[in-house]
């Protein structure tokens, strides 16, 4: 993951982090969760806006081993999700990815975020869409893979840094190389772009 997605695209440049929520502990869940993370903070070299991304990977996806939903991860860090709802990130004219926009409250911080997750060529948009799509690629005889998808930013007004993180999120992907899109977005949605673009 830390190959196919850019360090820098656009006026977006990023410099790698660690512990975007919690550090990664040898022998702790996440570690047996995720086969690799990327965490990087971009800057943007007009405004120096930040967005903080972090892509989490799993190779198995299984019933002890399952992505972590931020709306599930981020009140175990003592987080309250003030607000949770469907919000489609529009790619282009020809796709939109299915993600979720949330608004993560703490006394001392406010954090918008805007996620998808991928198991196999699924994009459930709740855990129970999750489960489900891992029980349809179990009785094919496949054992899926996931990614999680994040991207969050630190706000005092919500609403104008979900649209900024999803235009982000819409650049990202298109920076990224057409054959190692269906690892962020699935195939589908991948062909999709590269047919509107080709």
């Amino acid at each position: 993951m830390a190959e196919i997605v850019p360090r820098s695209f656009g006026t977006w440049s990023s410099q790698d982090v660690t512990d975007l929520v919690a550090p990664k502990i040898e022998g702790s869940l996440a570690s047996k969760l995720y086969s690799e993370t990327v965490g990087r903070v971009y800057e943007n070299a007009a405004d120096h806006s930040q967005v903080m991304m972090l892509l989490a990977y799993g190779d198995t996806q299984s019933d002890d081993l399952q992505l972590h939903r931020p709306e599930i991860c981020y009140p175990a860090f003592g987080f309250a999700i003030s607000h949770n709802e469907v919000t489609p990130v529009s790619i282009s004219h020809a796709a939109a990815v299915p993600a979720r926009s949330l608004l993560a409250e703490a006394p001392d911080r406010r954090e918008a975020i805007v996620y998808w997750s991928r198991l196999g060529e699924y994009l459930p948009l709740d855990r129970k869409a999750q489960q489900l799509a891992r029980v349809r690629t179990a009785m094919r005889g496949e054992i899926a893979d996931g990614v999680l998808a994040r991207f969050s930013m630190v706000t005092q007004d919500p609403n104008p840094s979900f649209v900024r993180l999803s235009e982000f999120a819409s650049g990202l992907v298109m920076a990224v190389h057409p054959r190692a899109r269906p690892a962020l977005v699935g195939t589908r949605i991948a062909n999709l772009l590269y047919t509107a673009t080709a």
